[in-house]
């Protein structure tokens, strides 16, 4: 199974594009992320009472916690329009230049994934968000000069899921950032029952709690698995989703009481079954289910690090004895002695 075709992909698809309506508009609408939401409403109360713009703002977390809601839910609450692209869409300065000329006064500019700048277009970004102004160099060789266009002043707000790969200088340049965390699985329930709502989709609460239980702790899956339920209820029940019809869509999708699908159970399998539970290195692992590296360690990986199946250790990944009750396998006890651990 191929990360695009699993349920409980982390990665955008069109499905979960179509959603304009689902996302909340105000943050007082905007569920869960409570310290996030407190802080962004002073700063944009603070601002609008300045009459000035928003402070380049950095949002970095897991993808599907709501990223790009936050940053248009901003453009709401300021009052402004919003320009939206990403890091591997801008290839080059000149593309850069074009989208920040082109901005008004206050506008916020919105880069996805921005950790895929490249470096060039970077160092273009550094005079931009600290002076506004940008900085053109016409002409080659002994003739060059350069000139600098003054810029409105504008809000970049950067969303990554990779903070460490930002450099310094441009995560140093950002004057307000906000880690987005998993969400708990009672404000799943309501974020499924909003959505529910504005889909005109009858829900009882236990078959949203049930929805919310298997979601992986991310807005993005709780709606991707309420459309599937869904079409379940209307196809083998009444339409109303209840728990049992929940419980027994979700189980003929594979994905068990803890969210894990068949990719995640065969990863924990292969550790336990042909590694004796560990530690094997994440090379040997990911030629064993014949998959890519960076697709363990950035997809699988963390949400089962989350849930405390896999530690990682320096000498590889080791199950827990967490993962073995889950399986419904026997754990030696050897297996985690601090020897085999460290």
């Amino acid at each position: 199974m191929t990360e695009e075709a699993r349920i409980v992909s982390l990665d955008k698809r069109e499905e979960d594009l179509d959603k304009s309506s689902i996302r909340p508009k105000r943050l007082d609408s905007f569920i869960g992320q409570k310290k996030l939401k407190e802080n962004l409403t002073i700063a944009i109360s603070a601002a609008k009472n300045r009459g000035e713009h928003l402070e380049h703002t950095l949002f970095y977390g897991p993808p599907g916690l709501g990223k790009t809601t936050l940053a248009h839910i901003i453009s709401q609450e300021m009052g402004v329009e919003i320009k939206v692209t990403s890091g591997p869409a801008i290839e080059r300065a000149g593309d850069l230049a074009a989208i920040l000329t082109n901005l008004k006064e206050f506008d916020i500019l919105f880069i996805d994934e921005i950790h895929r700048l490249n470096k060039v277009v970077e160092e273009v970004l550094y005079p931009a968000m600290e002076d506004f102004a940008l900085d053109i160099v016409i002409g080659k060789g002994p003739s060059a000069r350069s000139i600098r266009l003054e810029l409105p002043k504008f809000t970049l707000i950067g969303a990554t899921t990779r903070a460490g790969l930002l450099s310094s200088p441009l995560r140093d340049r950002f004057g307000m950032l906000g880690r987005l965390e998993f969400y708990k699985s009672s404000e799943l329930e309501k974020i499924i029952m909003r959505a529910a709502k504005v889909l005109e989709i009858q829900i009882q609460p236990d078959g949203a709690k049930e929805i919310a239980r298997r979601a992986r702790g991310t807005p993005r899956i709780a709606n991707r698995l309420l459309r599937r339920v869904r079409d379940f209820a209307q196809v083998k029940a009444d339409g109303i989703i209840t728990i049992n019809i929940a419980h027994e869509a979700l189980d003929s999708l594979g994905i068990d009481n803890l969210g894990l699908d068949s990719i995640d159970r065969k990863l924990l399998q292969t550790i336990i079954e042909k590694y004796e539970g560990g530690p094997v290195g994440v090379s040997t692992l990911a030629a064993s289910i014949a998959e890519e590296t960076d697709t363990i360690e950035d997809i699988y990986e963390p949400y089962l690090m989350q849930i405390g199946f896999i530690n990682r250790t320096p000498r590889g990944r080791v199950a827990t004895a967490l993962a073995y009750e889950h399986l419904g396998l026997v754990a030696k006890k050897e297996l985690f002695t601090a020897e085999k651990l460290f």
